[in-house]
Formats: structure tokens, sequence, C-alpha cells
């Protein structure tokens, strides 16, 4: 356990965080700033606690072809497993929010982006400064 807590410090905050505020009690703020505000708001969030895994992950790993499905697996499948865990306890175990199917969509949509930006920005950028550091 020590070993995921020393590698993955940002991504277990933040995977904290997005528990917390999917459960407690927002205050009434009264009209969104625009129609599915929220739908924005789930989009980030899920999106970050993807995009935070896949950079921890590639930071960790200095041969992560070897591993990839590993990233696969922690950076993608578990927010989404996580997503929907999230809105099915919202729906049957609190009186205060209601899970929403949007809002799973919402979520798969974020881990999505992250994902794409993650294997087609951050990675050969990550591989661009690891093969320059090696010459």
């Amino acid at each position: 356990m020590w070993h995921y807590i020393k590698r993955y410090p940002v991504s277990l905050t933040i995977i904290a965080i997005v528990i917390y505020l999917s459960f407690f009690k927002p205050p009434s703020i009264g009209v969104p700033l625009f129609p599915h505000f929220d739908k924005l708001v789930h989009i980030c969030m899920y999106g970050g606690v993807s995009g935070i895994l896949w950079i921890e992950f590639l930071r960790n790993h200095k041969k992560y072809e070897e591993v990839m499905w590993h990233a696969w697996i922690g950076a993608v499948v578990c927010p989404i497993v996580m997503s929907g865990v999230i809105e099915l306890l919202q729906e049957y175990c609190t009186t205060h929010r209601g899970g929403d199917w949007l809002d799973f969509a919402a979520n798969s949509f974020g881990v999505a982006l992250a994902t794409l930006i993650a294997c087609f920005i951050i990675r050969p950028l990550m591989m661009k400064k690891r093969n320059t550091t090696i010459q």
C-alpha cells in the first residue's frame, strides 16, 4: 500500500477529493451559470483524475511499454468504474443526491478525453524528453 501512496500521491489526493465532493451536500446557489453546468464539472473532475493518473504512471515507469496495460486499467477502467459506483451510491444511499446516467456519461467522456490527451500529447512529450536526456 505504501508503494502506491509514494508513487501516486497527487492521484490519491484528487480521488479522495472527488469522492468527498460526490457525497457532501452542496449549498444552494440558485440558478446555474448555464444549462448542464454540472456535466462540465463532471467532465473536469474525472478528466482530472484520469489525467493525473496517466501523468504519474508515465513519470513512474521508465519502460512503460511493457506494463502499459496497467495504465489502461488504472487510468481508464478504474475511474469509469469508480464513477459508476459513486452514481449508484448517490442514487440508493443518499437523500440529497441522485444518480444520473448523463453524469456517468460525462464522467466517461472526461476519462476518454484525458486518455486521448495523455496518449497523443503527454506521452510523446515525455518520451521525447526522456530520449534527449539519455543521449
